[in-house]
């Protein structure tokens, strides 16, 4: 066997295990995870076990993003839903150098100039996180709940618009996944397409 048809077995082999590992699927377990947060500290999905957990993909630089934290709409579900006990963790997954990456220090400040009240601020500047949940967009969100499964992932609401003012008339995806989720039933609307900007990986 030639040396080309070693290493192209090899690439086949490991883009095999990639892919097998990659990707999420509803009603099945969120995959793990570990990152550090903006406050040093590392944290992992496992540490919040038995807590309904969301996963916001977020980018300050995006008007998608913008457009909900503007209007204070992201704050409210943020503040509203950690209230009631569900954990919060916004997820920054721009590389460096690119639209949306900051260090701890610098989302610590922009949390604080925002008003956001995530329960943890978690730095994915690799794009680890990102790729293995097939975050597309800024926002993207996630619905992990008590018994660590997936069972929403999508868009915040349903209006594909960097308008503020097509918030109250757009059907609010995910504020109704954790009002089901929290009351113990099923998600009805589980999955939608996310809209925003790209993630810049």
């Amino acid at each position: 066997m030639s040396l080309i048809h070693k290493l192209t077995l090899a690439a086949t082999g490991a883009l095999l295990a990639l892919s097998a590992q990659a990707g999420v699927k509803l009603g099945e377990p969120a995959p793990a995870f570990s990152l550090p947060g903006d406050d040093g500290k590392t944290h992992a999905l496992a540490d919040y076990q038995g807590k309904t957990v969301v996963l916001e993909w977020t980018n300050d630089g995006c008007p998608f993003v913008k457009k909900h934290y503007g209007s204070g709409n992201m704050q409210s579900l943020q503040k509203t839903y950690t209230g009631k006990g569900v954990v919060w963790l916004s997820m920054i997954s721009s590389a460096p150098g690119k639209q949306g990456h900051v260090d701890a220090a610098g989302a610590a400040a922009l949390s604080k100039a925002r008003g956001a009240a995530p329960t943890e601020v978690l730095l994915d500047d690799q794009g680890t996180v990102g790729r293995l949940y097939e975050a597309k967009t800024t926002p993207h969100l996630y619905v992990i709940d008590s018994s660590g499964k997936l069972v929403y992932a999508g868009g915040i609401d349903s209006v594909a618009s960097a308008d503020a003012d097509d918030i109250p008339t757009a059907t609010p995806y995910v504020k109704n996944a954790l009002d089901e989720v929290l009351a113990g039933k099923a998600v009805t609307v589980a999955s939608t397409k996310p809209y925003g900007c790209s993630i810049k990986y």
